[in-house]
């Protein structure tokens, strides 16, 4: 469970509205950390906010595009007069799966603006005052994507990769000043978002993540003398499998996978 003395007395939760968005924010406000949900769409965004304001706690909430470029002054204006010790940056869908060349460059960007720029924008402002006060966190949420490409997830493997060799050197450079970085590593994870992308969660022997249990484990893992990369449990056999240096034979096997995983794939 979050540590309030070290992360509060508030944090923003980008993608912030269900699933494992909707888990951080019910367990940091059980913990006593006031909050900034940030996310698209409104209706789900107030009823999570309506959720953990139960555990007394203040919540505010924003709905907005993370990849509108108006986005990021607008949560840097919600929190200009409270003290953020804790980023949880969970935004980071895949809006333009399918072959690279049958997406408009649009569209691959809006994965990039998604899962890149706006995280970094959002630490670059956070972490310079955490980094003053020596105290705070810092979790990107990631994913098992990011460790290997596949012909519809090129551009968010890509993006999932940079973001955790990101947090290593984020958890190096920020580490002496007791600021924890982490990147949650994720598998597949029963959510709304991949209900509603048609995942077969029935595929046998399949490892498939409870949102509230995943955001639990991650939670736990954040804190000094851990980090930078934590892999949701059930997952480490994906990883190591992933790094083999046969890369071809890998992406091979992982098509296979992949066309069992989402039909039509």
């Amino acid at each position: 469970m979050a540590d309030l003395d070290h992360y509060g007395p508030w944090a923003v939760v980008a993608g912030g509205s269900e699933g494992t968005g909707a888990a951080f924010a019910d367990q940091l406000a059980a913990a006593g950390i006031n909050l900034l949900l940030v996310a698209r769409k409104p209706g789900p965004l107030e009823a999570t906010a309506e959720a953990a304001r139960r555990h007394g706690v203040d919540v505010r909430t924003l709905a907005v595009d993370l990849t509108d470029p108006a986005a990021i002054p607008a949560i840097i204006d919600a929190t200009a007069d409270v003290e953020v010790g804790l980023l949880v940056y969970n935004a980071g869908a895949n809006t333009a799966g399918g072959p690279f060349l049958d997406n408009t460059l649009a569209g691959v960007r809006g994965v990039i603006d998604l899962n890149v720029t706006a995280m970094l924008a959002l630490v670059h402002h956070f972490a310079p005052t955490m980094k003053e006060r020596r105290r705070g966190g810092i979790l990107l949420v990631g994913s098992l994507a990011g460790y290997v490409g596949t012909s519809t997830e090129s551009v968010y493997g890509g993006a999932k990769a940079f973001s955790r060799i990101f947090a290593e050197g984020l958890w190096s450079e920020l580490r002496e000043y007791d600021v924890h970085v982490l990147e949650l590593v994720l598998g597949l994870t029963r959510t709304p978002a991949m209900e509603r992308a048609g995942l077969a969660f029935d595929v046998p022997g399949l490892h498939v993540g409870d949102p509230v249990e995943v955001v639990r484990e991650g939670l736990g893992a954040l804190g000094p003398d851990r980090g930078p990369v934590h892999v949701v449990s059930g997952n480490e056999g994906v990883v190591e499998m992933r790094t083999t240096t046969d890369r071809a034979r890998l992406i091979r096997g992982t098509e296979k996978i992949m066309r069992l995983l989402v039909p039509g794939h």
